[in-house]
């Protein structure tokens, strides 16, 4: 594509050179840059590409868009704009011809949820038959593919390149999880988002390089709401005024607050083996009982989020029934199906505050049993481990103490942490210091009525030991440890 097509919709400042030539490809890393690509030198928290566009020239890049002065040799063109991440969003939105505006598009936002959220949505439109990409923490998947990406949100150009990917495939959605740092970083410009769901507000992301304070997280939350041409909203949470405040899209809420345009009543824990969940009653826009295969009464909310769009999208009751009874989120209280009547299941859980979630939640099914099995991160702060090790012991009825990314640490030495917080609680434990070992521990204990949980590697499918990264997908491991008996 032409420079000058690339550049059309944005503000530009041309300071040399000629906007006629092919433009190959967008990069912002030095080290990717091609003949004939165009370089944005992008500012981030540690590194400025404009240190490195003379490096993008010498390498053949045909064009630099900058925000700052640079004095460059060579005879590539030098482009000027404000803000070189706002225009990023832009250019490639124009570079992969607007691929946005082929689908419909959803964005969610919100401390917690958006990964579950964006599966129920999937499940339900996949349910209707609408082929469904996603964006974030699991990385981008367009039907059996998954690409690993970096940030919850990656950066515009890798969202517009996705985006693409998707409307070629035959999709007719994208469902993306637009972080805070996503909005404030512009990586979800340069599309007019048919659907902004906010989930709720908590303290997170505070401090350091990603928001100064509180105020500046919700506000960048609430950006989103003037993206979309539809927000939907939870009206339960209690920043939800602040966050719409200044929204520009029509709103819609959903809660168990009986002002909500979808509401929900009555939920209940659903407990069987192999099979955690809740139902609920809907009401409002919509009427009928949901059976939710996520366990949990917050799982309420996502699944009234997920309806709620998939509602206004025109899919009947009888899908959305559907999508939400199949539901599986990949790491986030995923079942394992096993022989037996026992209840096994992969959760991402890394941290206390995590784990004290997530075991809280299971508590409330009253197992015969909650067994734990964790281990915590070499490399990583101590105080993490006895965090870790007090919440297990204090939660569980056992915790059975592994390996979890060791890198440059003896796992035992982690062990020994993990121990130090157990041992301000009265919880029974045992080590088994290599994590298959531990998982095949705990299937050959495993009573009637127990639930146990494999905590810390969730979607991971490696191990890291001494600077290496060793497969390792725990779904593999159980298959493998009955298969052997």
């Amino acid at each position: 594509m032409k420079l000058s097509e690339i550049l059309k919709n944005i503000d530009h400042t041309v300071i040399r050179g000629d906007l006629e030539s092919e433009i190959v490809d967008i990069i912002y890393d030095s080290r990717k840059v091609v003949k004939d690509s165009l370089f944005v030198c992008l500012k981030g928290y540690n590194a400025d590409g404009h240190k490195y566009a003379q490096s993008a020239v010498d390498k053949g890049a045909a064009a630099v868009l900058v925000s700052d002065d640079v004095e460059l040799d060579g005879d590539a063109a030098i482009v000027k704009v404000a803000d070189t991440r706002e225009a990023l969003a832009h250019i490639s939105a124009e570079f992969f011809r607007n691929p946005a505006k082929e689908l419909t598009t959803i964005a969610i936002t919100g401390t917690k949820g958006k990964t579950t959220t964006v599966a129920m949505i999937k499940s339900i439109l996949e349910t209707a038959g609408i082929k469904t990409g996603t964006i974030g923490t699991l990385g981008v998947i367009i039907g059996d593919r998954l690409i690993k990406t970096d940030n919850t949100t990656p950066e515009s150009y890798e969202v517009q390149k996705a985006t693409r990917e998707m409307a070629d495939s035959g999709c007719k959605a994208m469902i993306i999880e637009a972080s805070s740092i996503g909005l404030k970083w512009h990586r979800v410009d340069a599309i007019d988002f048919d659907y902004g769901i906010f989930t709720n507000f908590s303290h997170d992301h505070i401090g350091g390089a990603e928001h100064k304070d509180m105020d500046e997280y919700l506000e960048c939350k609430a950006m989103l709401f003037k993206k979309c041409k539809k927000g939907i909203i939870n009206r339960d949470d209690e920043k939800w005024r602040e966050i719409t405040k200044d929204a520009t899209c029509e709103l819609e809420t959903f809660g168990f607050d009986p002002q909500s345009d979808l509401r929900a009543s009555n939920d209940e824990l659903l407990s069987k083996p192999g099979f955690l969940g809740v139902r609920f009653d809907l009401s409002g826009k919509r009427e009928f009982t949901a059976d939710v295969a996520i366990p949990g009464h917050f799982s309420v909310y996502n699944a009234l989020a997920a309806a709620a769009v998939c509602a206004d999208m025109g899919i009947s009751d009888e899908d959305i029934k559907k999508g939400l009874s199949s539901v599986a989120v990949k790491g986030r209280v995923e079942i394992v199906p096993v022989p037996g009547n026992y209840t096994l299941l992969i959760d991402y859980a890394h941290n206390a505050l995590s784990m004290e979630n997530v075991l809280t939640t299971l508590r409330q099914y009253k197992p015969n049993r909650l067994i734990t099995l964790f281990g915590a991160g070499g490399n990583r702060p101590k105080v993490r481990r006895y965090e870790m090790g007090e919440t297990s012991g204090r939660l569980s009825d056992l915790s059975v103490i592994t390996e979890d990314n060791s890198r440059f640490e003896d796992v035992n030495d982690i062990i020994e942490d993990i121990k130090v917080g157990l041992a301000k609680t009265d919880g029974k434990y045992v080590v088994v210091p290599n994590r298959k070992d531990a998982i095949r521990y705990c299937i050959e204990n495993a009573e009637d009525g127990d639930i146990i949980v494999l905590a810390g590697k969730g979607h991971e499918d490696y191990q890291e030991i001494k600077g290496v990264k060793y497969h390792m997908d725990e779904r593999e491991l159980i298959r493998e440890i009955l298969d052997e008996g």
